[in-house]
């Protein structure tokens, strides 16, 4: 099976949410997902995230969609939102090809962190990301203010 690494389009975007919503499903999240395509292609547009998909028979079977931060301590950082590749094409090697281009562009531009966040029951995930060198930090909570959190603070 071949494939192909390439910066994701605004015509691919439909296919991006169907990814999103298979790793909301498979994150037992299934009706987690909020933003629509129209948003993604608004938010692609004004390059709020950025986004690199791999393809396989003309069919987009995986992606990583990243964004720029900043850290009081590091300085330029990258966020990787979501790693996804398709239930049918795992283990092919796709989730690192695409980790390969995430990690060649930060150190492109030059940044001091790449992180991302792994569910702690997502054995596979985090064997994936520990065989890459990256660390899985314990000591940390991720903190997250919603919607609803937002519209009553």
């Amino acid at each position: 099976m071949s494939f192909k690494i390439r910066k994701a389009v605004l015509k691919d975007l439909p296919a991006v949410l169907d990814l999103i919503q298979e790793l909301a499903t498979f994150e037992n999240e299934p009706k987690a997902v909020e933003v629509t395509v129209e948003e993604l292609q608004t938010d692609y547009a004004k390059n709020l995230f950025s986004c690199i998909v791999a393809v396989s028979d003309n069919k987009i079977v995986g992606l990583a969609l990243y964004y720029n931060r900043y850290s009081t301590w590091k300085g330029k950082t990258i966020h990787l939102e979501d790693l996804v590749v398709t239930q049918t094409h795992r283990g092919k090697g796709i989730g690192k090809a695409l980790l390969n281009v995430i990690i060649a562009e930060a150190k492109k531009e030059g940044v001091r962190r790449v992180e991302w966040c792994v569910l702690d029951w997502n054995a596979n995930a985090i064997n994936f990301y520990e065989s890459t060198g990256a660390t899985i930090l314990k000591d940390w909570y991720l903190v997250q203010l919603d919607k609803k959190g937002i519209e009553n603070f």
